[in-house]
């Protein structure tokens, strides 16, 4: 965003700010009602708008959770989707029935990751949806996608995830920032995670601002890696060919912070010729993917790299390059702690299997 338009828009930050602190205010006095729906339920979020790793956390914890034989629901309003105010089953657990334009990218890409692990819905009325999820599917846990400002549904264990590339954005609120509140709310978490967290020095002095801000909530530090690269077609790509790190290649996507993907495939040795950035959420059509092709081509790469939240928007079109998919997972610093933060949140160890 450019400074002009930070100038233009920072009265409405303003209005913005105390629109939140009235909304959190009538929540706190109970004039806004705070619902329990009958299942521990787990909020991941942010403070910032999009980009600081939270899928990634989320697929975590509902993994975790699944491995000790619980059945959890993953709840999200589905930024992007085709009808947004639209209840949509996008997986019972065990089936998938929604595509990208239904569900929106996340949330398919969530539910084919964590396919016979945990079910996923979107709706704007997460109350409702929750309350469908425990009587129709049998759901025990409840995991709240990008819940920290969604405050109508009680939860059991606020978790907050901050990108340690890019924390605060440039401090603003919306819509003149990427601040959803002030970093001061922190201190409404129950823990926070600080993702991306790969600069140590970086990291030191966020921790410390993150230590003040949250008043001394636990901090978990994370990483991402690179969790494997596959074909976005074998039929239509054919075989494998050389190995894309060897060669000069193009890397493209539509996501919150694209500036870590580029960083992390140059990490992990990636010889990048050319990098395009598309919206968040983006919809490519055969005509982007094919100026894409020529513009990667003419700076000379031989294949093109890309995120697996993409490549669910990618599948119907043509692509005469080779083009990879890099799978991404996060790797938690203590994560048995973690792990027993949730489980003591969520009285597991007294609740029935």
């Amino acid at each position: 965003m450019n400074r002009a338009a930070i100038v233009t828009l920072t009265p409405l930050s303003g209005l913005y700010g105390v629109a939140m602190k009235m909304r959190r205010a009538l929540f706190r006095r109970g004039l806004f009602r705070v619902h329990k729906v009958g299942a521990p339920v787990i909020s991941v979020g942010n403070i910032t708008t999009g980009g600081t790793g939270k899928t990634p956390l989320v697929e975590w914890i509902a993994r975790a959770l699944a491995r000790q034989q619980k059945r959890v629901c993953i709840l999200t309003r589905g930024y992007g989707r085709q009808h947004p105010g639209i209840r949509v089953v996008v997986s019972n657990g065990s089936e998938i029935f929604s595509d990208a334009r239904e569900a929106g990218d996340e949330p398919l890409l969530l539910a084919e990751k964590l396919k016979g692990e945990a079910a996923v819905m979107c709706d704007a009325d997460r109350v409702a949806a929750a309350r469908w999820a425990i009587e129709n599917l049998g759901t025990e846990l409840i995991i709240l996608d990008d819940g920290f400002q969604h405050m109508r549904l009680a939860r059991d264990l606020n978790i907050v995830a901050i990108d340690a590339t890019n924390p605060w954005g440039n401090r603003r609120l919306l819509p003149a920032g990427n601040l959803r509140e002030s970093p001061d709310q922190l201190a409404r978490a129950d823990c926070i995670v600080i993702t991306r967290a790969d600069d140590v020095a970086q990291t030191e002095a966020l921790k410390s601002a993150v230590h003040q801000l949250s008043e001394g909530r636990p901090m978990f530090l994370s990483r991402m890696r690179i969790d494997g690269l596959r074909k976005l077609s074998e039929l239509r790509d054919g075989p494998a060919g050389e190995d894309p790190r060897s060669v000069p290649v193009a890397a493209f996507c539509g996501v919150g912070n694209p500036e870590s993907f580029f960083a992390q495939l140059r990490h992990e040795g990636y010889k990048l010729c050319y990098t395009r950035v598309f919206p968040d959420h983006h919809y490519y059509t055969q005509e982007e993917i094919n100026a894409l092709i020529s513009q990667s081509s003419e700076r000379g790469a031989h294949a093109l790299l890309t995120t697996a939240k993409d490549e669910v928007k990618l599948r119907s079109l043509s692509c005469e390059m080779p083009c990879y998919v890099v799978d991404v997972a996060i790797e938690i610093e203590d994560e048995s702690k973690l792990l027993a933060s949730i489980d003591e949140a969520l009285g597991m160890s007294a609740r029935p299997s």
